[in-house]
Protein backbone atom coordinates (compact mmCIF):
# COMPACT_ATOMS: atom_id res chain seq x y z
CA UNK A 1 0.00 0.00 0.00
CA UNK A 2 0.98 3.60 -0.84
CA UNK A 3 -0.25 6.27 1.27
CA UNK A 4 -0.53 10.03 -0.19
CA UNK A 5 -0.23 12.52 2.12
CA UNK A 6 -1.36 16.30 2.79
CA UNK A 7 1.54 18.64 0.44
CA UNK A 8 3.17 21.47 1.47
CA UNK A 9 2.20 23.72 -0.91
CA UNK A 10 4.23 26.54 0.06
CA UNK A 11 7.16 26.85 2.34
CA UNK A 12 5.07 27.74 5.60
CA UNK A 13 1.59 26.06 4.91
CA UNK A 14 0.86 23.78 7.93
CA UNK A 15 -2.28 22.74 7.23
CA UNK A 16 -5.02 23.52 4.39
CA UNK A 17 -8.95 22.20 2.87
CA UNK A 18 -8.84 18.93 0.92
CA UNK A 19 -11.56 20.83 -1.29
CA UNK A 20 -12.47 18.07 -3.68
CA UNK A 21 -11.28 14.99 -5.02
CA UNK A 22 -11.38 14.44 -8.88
CA UNK A 23 -10.58 10.57 -7.93
CA UNK A 24 -12.80 8.02 -6.62
CA UNK A 25 -12.36 4.69 -5.26
CA UNK A 26 -11.36 2.44 -7.83
CA UNK A 27 -9.94 4.58 -10.33
CA UNK A 28 -6.69 3.85 -11.77
CA UNK A 29 -3.89 6.63 -11.42
CA UNK A 30 -0.39 7.75 -13.06
CA UNK A 31 2.05 9.75 -12.05
CA UNK A 32 1.16 13.25 -13.17
CA UNK A 33 -2.89 12.90 -13.16
CA UNK A 34 -4.71 15.28 -10.61
CA UNK A 35 -6.34 13.69 -7.87
CA UNK A 36 -7.34 16.86 -5.60
CA UNK A 37 -7.84 19.96 -5.20
CA UNK A 38 -6.67 21.81 -1.93
CA UNK A 39 -6.89 25.23 -1.08
CA UNK A 40 -4.55 27.49 1.30
CA UNK A 41 -5.04 30.80 2.69
CA UNK A 42 -3.62 32.42 -0.64
CA UNK A 43 -4.97 29.95 -3.69
CA UNK A 44 -6.87 26.45 -4.82
CA UNK A 45 -3.91 24.11 -6.71
CA UNK A 46 -4.36 21.08 -8.33
CA UNK A 47 -2.16 18.14 -6.50
CA UNK A 48 -0.66 15.31 -8.91
CA UNK A 49 0.31 12.13 -8.25
CA UNK A 50 3.72 11.35 -7.90
CA UNK A 51 2.96 7.19 -8.05
CA UNK A 52 0.96 5.18 -10.01
CA UNK A 53 -1.69 2.39 -8.70
CA UNK A 54 -5.76 2.04 -7.91
CA UNK A 55 -7.33 4.20 -5.32
CA UNK A 56 -8.16 2.12 -2.64
CA UNK A 57 -9.50 4.25 -0.03
CA UNK A 58 -9.97 7.92 -0.05
CA UNK A 59 -9.44 9.11 3.84
CA UNK A 60 -9.96 12.56 4.07
CA UNK A 61 -13.42 13.32 2.28
CA UNK A 62 -14.32 16.67 0.84
CA UNK A 63 -14.44 19.88 2.32
CA UNK A 64 -12.28 18.72 5.10
CA UNK A 65 -10.68 21.66 6.72
CA UNK A 66 -7.33 22.08 8.94
CA UNK A 67 -5.75 19.15 7.00
CA UNK A 68 -2.44 19.13 8.35
CA UNK A 69 0.58 18.75 5.92
CA UNK A 70 1.79 14.97 5.63
CA UNK A 71 -1.38 13.58 6.88
CA UNK A 72 -2.48 10.54 4.99
CA UNK A 73 -5.39 11.56 2.30
CA UNK A 74 -5.63 8.46 0.42
CA UNK A 75 -4.43 5.12 -0.41
CA UNK A 76 -3.25 3.52 -3.64
CA UNK A 77 -2.84 -0.26 -3.52
CA UNK A 78 0.57 -1.62 -4.55
CA UNK A 79 3.65 -1.43 -2.19
CA UNK A 80 5.88 1.42 -1.72
CA UNK A 81 7.16 4.03 0.45
CA UNK A 82 4.45 6.77 1.48
CA UNK A 83 4.23 9.43 -1.08
CA UNK A 84 4.05 13.27 -1.22
CA UNK A 85 1.63 14.49 -4.12
CA UNK A 86 3.47 17.36 -4.74
CA UNK A 87 7.06 18.62 -4.14
CA UNK A 88 7.31 21.16 -1.87
CA UNK A 89 8.48 24.50 -3.29
CA UNK A 90 12.00 25.92 -2.43
CA UNK A 91 11.37 28.62 0.01
CA UNK A 92 11.26 32.49 -1.04
CA UNK A 93 10.80 35.68 -0.19
CA UNK A 94 7.16 36.91 1.08
CA UNK A 95 4.91 38.89 -0.61
CA UNK A 96 2.11 42.57 0.71
CA UNK A 97 0.48 43.19 2.80
CA UNK A 98 -1.80 40.99 1.32
CA UNK A 99 -0.24 38.96 3.75
CA UNK A 100 1.24 36.18 1.44
CA UNK A 101 3.24 33.71 2.70
CA UNK A 102 6.39 34.16 4.25
CA UNK A 103 9.33 32.50 4.32
CA UNK A 104 10.98 29.63 6.31
CA UNK A 105 12.49 31.19 9.52
CA UNK A 106 16.22 30.31 10.22
CA UNK A 107 17.33 30.51 14.01
CA UNK A 108 20.87 30.37 14.88
CA UNK A 109 21.31 27.71 17.86
CA UNK A 110 23.37 29.06 20.33
CA UNK A 111 24.92 26.01 21.58
CA UNK A 112 26.35 25.31 18.07
CA UNK A 113 26.66 26.34 14.17
CA UNK A 114 23.46 24.03 13.23
CA UNK A 115 20.38 26.19 11.56
CA UNK A 116 17.09 25.42 12.34
CA UNK A 117 13.98 25.81 10.55
CA UNK A 118 10.88 27.43 12.09
CA UNK A 119 7.67 28.88 10.68
CA UNK A 120 6.83 32.41 11.38
CA UNK A 121 3.52 31.02 13.52
CA UNK A 122 5.93 28.64 15.46
CA UNK A 123 8.21 32.12 16.32
CA UNK A 124 5.84 33.67 16.96
CA UNK A 125 4.04 31.26 19.74
CA UNK A 126 7.79 30.35 21.16
CA UNK A 127 8.44 34.22 21.61
CA UNK A 128 5.28 34.53 23.42
CA UNK A 129 5.38 31.14 25.86
CA UNK A 130 9.23 32.07 26.30
CA UNK A 131 10.27 29.50 24.50
CA UNK A 132 13.98 28.78 22.70
CA UNK A 133 13.43 27.74 19.43
CA UNK A 134 17.08 26.34 19.53
CA UNK A 135 16.07 23.85 22.30
CA UNK A 136 13.02 22.15 20.67
CA UNK A 137 12.60 19.36 17.83
CA UNK A 138 10.55 20.37 14.48
CA UNK A 139 8.21 17.73 13.24
CA UNK A 140 7.11 19.70 9.95
CA UNK A 141 8.77 18.97 6.58
CA UNK A 142 12.58 18.81 6.65
CA UNK A 143 13.06 19.11 10.74
CA UNK A 144 11.09 22.55 10.69
CA UNK A 145 9.45 23.50 14.34
CA UNK A 146 5.60 24.21 13.40
CA UNK A 147 2.74 25.24 15.57
CA UNK A 148 2.17 21.72 16.85
CA UNK A 149 5.78 21.44 18.33
CA UNK A 150 5.60 24.69 20.50
CA UNK A 151 2.17 23.82 21.73
CA UNK A 152 3.30 20.66 22.72
CA UNK A 153 6.65 21.90 24.50
CA UNK A 154 4.66 24.62 26.41
CA UNK A 155 2.00 22.05 27.61
CA UNK A 156 4.72 19.43 28.43
CA UNK A 157 4.88 18.57 32.08
CA UNK A 158 7.79 19.96 34.39
CA UNK A 159 9.77 23.23 33.35
CA UNK A 160 9.58 23.46 29.36
CA UNK A 161 12.92 23.47 27.69
CA UNK A 162 14.40 27.07 27.07
CA UNK A 163 11.56 28.48 28.63
CA UNK A 164 11.93 31.70 30.22
CA UNK A 165 9.22 34.02 31.99
CA UNK A 166 8.11 36.70 29.82
CA UNK A 167 4.44 38.60 30.64
CA UNK A 168 1.33 36.97 28.79
CA UNK A 169 -0.66 39.37 26.60
CA UNK A 170 -3.80 40.44 28.07
CA UNK A 171 -6.15 38.71 26.07
CA UNK A 172 -8.16 40.98 23.64
CA UNK A 173 -11.63 42.24 24.89
CA UNK A 174 -14.65 40.51 23.32
CA UNK A 175 -17.48 42.59 21.58
CA UNK A 176 -19.66 41.81 24.80
CA UNK A 177 -16.82 42.72 26.97
CA UNK A 178 -16.85 46.50 25.25
CA UNK A 179 -20.69 46.73 25.63
CA UNK A 180 -22.33 45.16 22.10
CA UNK A 181 -25.23 43.04 22.61
CA UNK A 182 -25.11 40.00 20.56
CA UNK A 183 -28.10 40.70 18.45
CA UNK A 184 -26.52 44.56 17.44
CA UNK A 185 -24.19 42.60 14.76
CA UNK A 186 -23.59 39.57 12.68
CA UNK A 187 -19.98 37.95 13.08
CA UNK A 188 -18.44 36.45 9.82
CA UNK A 189 -16.03 34.18 10.28
CA UNK A 190 -12.53 34.69 9.32
CA UNK A 191 -11.03 32.54 6.88
CA UNK A 192 -7.26 31.47 6.19
CA UNK A 193 -6.46 34.46 4.22
CA UNK A 194 -8.21 36.67 6.48
CA UNK A 195 -6.56 35.42 9.44
CA UNK A 196 -3.13 35.70 7.37
CA UNK A 197 -3.83 39.61 6.57
CA UNK A 198 -4.38 40.51 9.80
CA UNK A 199 -1.71 38.64 11.48
CA UNK A 200 0.84 40.07 8.47
CA UNK A 201 -0.28 43.35 8.54
CA UNK A 202 -0.09 43.68 12.14
CA UNK A 203 3.37 42.56 12.71
CA UNK A 204 4.72 45.08 9.64
CA UNK A 205 2.90 47.67 11.30
CA UNK A 206 4.05 46.74 14.51
CA UNK A 207 7.55 45.47 13.41
CA UNK A 208 8.88 48.22 10.27
CA UNK A 209 9.54 51.72 10.93
CA UNK A 210 7.24 53.24 8.25
CA UNK A 211 7.40 56.74 6.64
CA UNK A 212 5.56 58.29 4.01
CA UNK A 213 6.59 60.22 1.24
CA UNK A 214 4.10 61.78 -1.17
CA UNK A 215 4.24 63.78 -4.61
CA UNK A 216 1.67 64.46 -7.56
CA UNK A 217 2.44 63.70 -10.76
CA UNK A 218 1.12 65.33 -14.25
CA UNK A 219 -0.30 62.32 -16.40
CA UNK A 220 -1.55 64.25 -19.37
CA UNK A 221 1.53 63.19 -21.96
CA UNK A 222 0.96 59.68 -19.95
CA UNK A 223 -2.59 59.53 -21.08
CA UNK A 224 -2.02 60.58 -24.70
CA UNK A 225 1.19 57.91 -24.85
CA UNK A 226 -1.84 55.09 -23.75
CA UNK A 227 -4.14 55.96 -26.24
CA UNK A 228 -1.65 55.93 -28.97
CA UNK A 229 -0.23 52.47 -27.51
CA UNK A 230 -3.75 51.30 -27.39
CA UNK A 231 -4.33 52.07 -30.96
CA UNK A 232 -1.52 50.46 -32.05
CA UNK A 233 -2.01 47.91 -29.92
CA UNK A 234 -5.50 47.06 -31.00
CA UNK A 235 -5.19 44.27 -33.69
CA UNK A 236 -3.65 42.11 -31.29
CA UNK A 237 -6.84 42.58 -28.67
CA UNK A 238 -4.53 44.27 -25.64
CA UNK A 239 -5.18 47.04 -24.14
CA UNK A 240 -2.84 48.86 -21.97
CA UNK A 241 -3.90 50.29 -18.52
CA UNK A 242 -2.70 53.22 -16.76
CA UNK A 243 -1.95 50.84 -14.16
CA UNK A 244 0.68 48.71 -16.41
CA UNK A 245 2.78 51.83 -18.04
CA UNK A 246 3.02 52.95 -13.12
CA UNK A 247 4.25 49.30 -12.86
CA UNK A 248 6.94 49.79 -15.95
CA UNK A 249 7.76 53.23 -14.68
CA UNK A 250 8.39 51.59 -11.40
CA UNK A 251 10.83 49.36 -12.31
CA UNK A 252 12.72 51.42 -14.03
CA UNK A 253 12.81 53.63 -11.72
CA UNK A 254 13.92 51.22 -9.29
CA UNK A 255 17.21 49.84 -11.70
CA UNK A 256 18.07 53.80 -11.83
CA UNK A 257 18.09 53.88 -8.02
CA UNK A 258 18.83 50.64 -6.84
CA UNK A 259 19.41 51.42 -3.29
CA UNK A 260 15.25 51.16 -2.99
CA UNK A 261 15.03 47.78 -4.56
CA UNK A 262 15.89 46.76 -1.35
CA UNK A 263 15.25 44.12 1.81
CA UNK A 264 16.49 44.11 5.23
CA UNK A 265 17.88 41.28 6.56
CA UNK A 266 19.56 40.66 9.93
CA UNK A 267 22.71 39.89 8.07
CA UNK A 268 22.43 42.98 6.10
CA UNK A 269 20.52 45.07 3.01
CA UNK A 270 19.82 43.04 0.14
CA UNK A 271 19.90 44.85 -2.89
CA UNK A 272 18.02 42.80 -5.93
CA UNK A 273 19.02 42.63 -9.24
CA UNK A 274 15.48 42.66 -10.74
CA UNK A 275 13.03 44.95 -10.19
CA UNK A 276 10.01 42.05 -9.05
CA UNK A 277 6.98 43.97 -9.10
CA UNK A 278 3.87 42.97 -6.59
CA UNK A 279 0.74 44.26 -7.50
CA UNK A 280 -2.25 44.26 -5.19
CA UNK A 281 -5.24 42.53 -6.33
CA UNK A 282 -8.13 42.53 -4.00
CA UNK A 283 -10.39 38.97 -3.91
CA UNK A 284 -12.75 37.83 -1.86
CA UNK A 285 -11.44 37.75 1.75
CA UNK A 286 -8.08 39.73 1.27
CA UNK A 287 -5.51 41.09 -0.66
CA UNK A 288 -3.29 38.81 -2.91
CA UNK A 289 -0.02 40.36 -5.01
CA UNK A 290 0.66 38.31 -7.83
CA UNK A 291 4.47 39.49 -8.76
CA UNK A 292 5.17 40.79 -12.38
CA UNK A 293 9.30 39.59 -12.58
CA UNK A 294 11.84 41.27 -13.97
CA UNK A 295 9.01 44.03 -14.77
CA UNK A 296 12.27 46.37 -16.05
CA UNK A 297 13.21 44.19 -19.16
CA UNK A 298 9.50 43.41 -20.18
CA UNK A 299 7.38 45.67 -23.08
CA UNK A 300 4.26 47.21 -22.41
CA UNK A 301 2.23 44.72 -24.15
CA UNK A 302 3.78 41.96 -22.00
CA UNK A 303 3.19 43.25 -18.73
CA UNK A 304 -0.19 44.32 -19.90
CA UNK A 305 -1.05 40.14 -20.88
CA UNK A 306 0.73 39.10 -17.90
CA UNK A 307 -0.88 41.37 -15.27
CA UNK A 308 -4.66 40.93 -16.57
CA UNK A 309 -3.76 37.26 -16.29
CA UNK A 310 -2.56 37.12 -13.03
CA UNK A 311 -5.09 39.54 -11.63
CA UNK A 312 -7.80 36.91 -13.01
CA UNK A 313 -6.45 34.14 -11.59
CA UNK A 314 -5.68 35.99 -8.23
CA UNK A 315 -9.37 36.57 -7.98
CA UNK A 316 -10.18 32.75 -8.68
CA UNK A 317 -7.57 31.50 -6.37
CA UNK A 318 -5.51 29.84 -8.98
CA UNK A 319 -1.96 31.39 -8.25
CA UNK A 320 1.09 29.23 -7.62
CA UNK A 321 3.00 29.85 -4.96
CA UNK A 322 5.96 31.62 -6.75
CA UNK A 323 3.57 33.35 -8.73
CA UNK A 324 3.00 35.39 -5.22
CA UNK A 325 5.90 35.38 -3.31
CA UNK A 326 9.09 36.71 -3.45
CA UNK A 327 8.61 40.39 -5.22
CA UNK A 328 11.01 43.01 -4.44
CA UNK A 329 8.55 46.26 -4.77
CA UNK A 330 4.96 47.03 -4.71
CA UNK A 331 2.04 48.82 -5.93
CA UNK A 332 -1.54 49.23 -4.47
CA UNK A 333 -3.56 51.45 -7.10
CA UNK A 334 -7.19 52.62 -5.34
CA UNK A 335 -7.23 55.51 -7.97
CA UNK A 336 -10.20 53.48 -10.06
CA UNK A 337 -12.06 53.40 -6.89
CA UNK A 338 -11.65 57.62 -7.04
CA UNK A 339 -9.77 57.60 -4.06
CA UNK A 340 -7.09 60.63 -4.38
CA UNK A 341 -4.31 59.49 -2.01
CA UNK A 342 -3.64 57.32 0.82
CA UNK A 343 -0.51 55.41 2.33
CA UNK A 344 -0.24 51.48 2.44
CA UNK A 345 1.22 49.75 4.85
CA UNK A 346 4.90 47.68 3.91
CA UNK A 347 4.66 43.93 2.35
CA UNK A 348 8.10 42.37 4.48
CA UNK A 349 10.83 42.01 3.80
CA UNK A 350 10.13 44.40 1.04
CA UNK A 351 11.75 48.13 1.30
CA UNK A 352 9.12 50.09 0.27
CA UNK A 353 5.40 50.15 -1.66
CA UNK A 354 4.10 52.41 -3.99
CA UNK A 355 -0.20 53.87 -3.32
CA UNK A 356 -1.22 55.12 -6.44
CA UNK A 357 -4.52 57.52 -6.08
CA UNK A 358 -6.97 58.64 -9.11
CA UNK A 359 -5.38 61.36 -12.05
CA UNK A 360 -7.80 64.32 -11.72
CA UNK A 361 -8.02 67.29 -13.38
CA UNK A 362 -6.39 70.20 -11.36
CA UNK A 363 -5.47 74.00 -11.26
CA UNK A 364 -1.54 74.42 -11.32
CA UNK A 365 0.70 77.53 -11.50
CA UNK A 366 2.62 77.84 -13.89
CA UNK A 367 4.77 80.86 -14.84
CA UNK A 368 2.07 83.13 -12.99
CA UNK A 369 -0.62 81.49 -14.79
CA UNK A 370 -3.27 79.23 -14.05
CA UNK A 371 -3.84 75.93 -16.02
CA UNK A 372 -5.38 72.90 -15.82
CA UNK A 373 -3.67 69.56 -15.55
CA UNK A 374 -4.47 65.93 -14.66
CA UNK A 375 -2.70 64.94 -11.74
CA UNK A 376 -2.38 61.72 -10.09
CA UNK A 377 -1.25 61.67 -6.41
CA UNK A 378 1.45 59.15 -5.39
CA UNK A 379 2.61 58.22 -1.97
CA UNK A 380 5.87 55.83 -1.50
CA UNK A 381 5.96 54.36 1.98
CA UNK A 382 9.35 53.24 3.59
CA UNK A 383 11.16 51.09 5.64
CA UNK A 384 13.27 53.52 7.08
CA UNK A 385 15.94 51.07 8.43
CA UNK A 386 16.32 50.38 4.18
CA UNK A 387 15.28 53.05 2.89
CA UNK A 388 16.16 56.79 3.84
CA UNK A 389 14.34 59.75 3.07
CA UNK A 390 16.99 61.19 0.40
CA UNK A 391 16.79 57.76 -1.43
CA UNK A 392 12.56 57.48 -1.45
CA UNK A 393 12.70 61.22 -2.75
CA UNK A 394 15.35 60.42 -5.32
CA UNK A 395 13.43 57.54 -6.02
CA UNK A 396 9.80 59.52 -6.59
CA UNK A 397 12.08 62.02 -9.18
CA UNK A 398 13.14 58.98 -11.70
CA UNK A 399 9.34 58.29 -11.29
CA UNK A 400 7.81 61.32 -11.83
CA UNK A 401 10.18 61.88 -14.54
CA UNK A 402 9.30 58.53 -15.97
CA UNK A 403 5.97 58.99 -16.30
CA UNK A 404 5.61 62.65 -17.28
CA UNK A 405 7.47 61.79 -20.19
CA UNK A 406 6.52 58.15 -21.14
CA UNK A 407 9.05 58.14 -24.28
CA UNK A 408 11.87 57.73 -21.96
CA UNK A 409 10.28 53.84 -20.47
CA UNK A 410 10.97 52.82 -24.37
CA UNK A 411 14.47 54.30 -25.22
Amino acid sequence: MTDILMPALSPTMEEGILAKWIVKVGDSVRSGDVIAEIETDKATMEVEAVDEGVVEALLVAEGTEGVKVNTPIARLSGEGSPVVTAPSPVPVAAPVMNAPAVPLEKVVNPKGSQRILASPLARRLAAERGLDLASLSGSGPHGRIIRADVEAAATAPGPAPGKTQLPTPAPAASLAQLGYSEDSYTLVPLDGMRRTVARRLTESARDIPHFPLTIDVEIDALLASRARINSLLEPRGIKVSVNDLVIKAAALALKQVPEANASFTPEGIALHRHADISMAVAVDGGLITPIIRKAEQKGLAEIALEAKDLAERARNRKLKPEEFQGGTFSISNLGMFGIRQFGSIINPPQGAILSVGAGEARAVVRDGQVIIRTLMTVTLTCDHRVIDGAIGARWLAAFRALVEDPVTMIV
